[in-house]
């Protein structure tokens, strides 16, 4: 369940900690903070943490069930956000989605991960190496958090811009085939990242202009920043839907356009089939008349009957030849 409980005071990394009962006593005699990292853990397993840093009973729930939107709440002095990683895996084009619940103190930073994502050992690495950022305490944890959140919000965005211009590609340089299930797939991922994008630009804009508990007025332009680069990537999701949207109506359009084609040439081939088999009728139908057998039919003992009755055969598939390439049937 914990993958890393530690003590940071001076911008250090001070010592592991064992115990979570004294973690507490031992941030606040060291004048550092305690930095817990879990993943996944059951309410049996978390209920130790929630008692010994006293968090808020309903911030729990939602830090143990998961599946949260991206929010900031406040709990008298603890801090309480949600966070969304988001990872573009390219050969499948499907958005993967984790999630981060984090909770801020003024001597803890607690961080419970849900799926796939190394944000958290990201960050807990680049502020190991970066003492001077490592002395702003759970502030910068929190920003280091989001700040490369956003980043790969605007790298999936990146990714997803790029497959969007293959698509377009395939669906105007290679009329008549359908592209509709690969359009429809990756709008549906666009829509999941959006659920973790677009949410997150609120809490980010409270960070960025509102005084919230446990984080200095200091350090309100570097939530700015962030907010920024969400925003943006904000920006970019809606408009790779739009063009999704549009890249699909021109799919179906095309489609549409290319299934009227084959009908007008199936429909051109039947009447050419149908004035063909018309001409054809006559000369059978005279021929199975003289093939009956009955003495008395005109012409039938003339020496030029066989020619009268061709000639009018001829006549005859002639004018309708005629008539059928006038209507156009041929």
């Amino acid at each position: 369940m914990i993958v890393d409980c530690a003590l940071y005071s001076d911008g250090r990394r001070r010592h592991h900690l064992d115990d979570l009962r004294v973690a507490l006593r031992e941030a606040e005699k060291e004048d550092g903070f305690v930095w817990i990292g879990l993943v996944e853990p059951t309410a049996d397993e978390f209920d130790a943490i929630a008692e010994g840093f006293e968090l808020p009973q309903l911030a729990i729930e939602d830090a143990i069930r998961a599946h949260q939107r991206p929010k900031l709440e406040q709990y008298g002095g603890v801090t309480f956000a949600v966070v969304k990683p988001v990872h573009y895996v390219d050969h499948v084009e499907v958005v993967e989605v984790s999630e981060l619940a984090i909770f801020l103190g003024d001597r803890f930073v607690i961080v419970v991960r849900h799926g796939d994502t190394t944000i958290p050992a990201q960050v807990r690495a680049g502020l190991e190496a970066d003492r001077d950022m490592l002395l702003h305490g759970p502030p910068a944890v929190l920003h280091g958090i989001l700040d490369r959140a956003v980043d790969q919000y605007l790298e999936v965005t990146a990714a997803i811009d790029e497959d969007l211009d293959e698509i377009e590609d395939q669906v105007f340089g290679d009329a008549g085939h359908d592209h509709a299930e690969r359009i429809y797939k990756l709008k549906r991922e666009v829509q999941q990242f959006r659920r973790a994008v677009v949410p997150l630009v609120g809490p980010l804009t409270r960070l960025a202009e509102e005084q919230v508990a446990c984080i200095p007025t200091y350090a309100r332009p570097y939530f700015r920043d962030v907010q920024d680069h969400a925003l943006r990537a904000a920006e970019l999701i809606e408009a790779a839907d739009a063009l999704l949207t549009n890249v699909l109506q021109a799919d179906l359009a095309q489609v549409t356009v290319e299934q009227n084609r084959v009908t007008v040439q199936q429909n051109a081939d039947m009447r050419k089939i149908s004035a063909w088999a018309a001409i054809a009728l006559v000369p059978t139908a005279i021929a199975g008349l003289y093939g009956m057998n009955f003495d008395y039919l005109p012409a039938m003992h003339s020496p030029f009957g066989f020619w009268v009755v061709l000639a009018g055969i001829g006549v005859v598939c002639f004018g309708l030849h005629r008539a059928f390439r006038h209507n156009r049937w041929l």
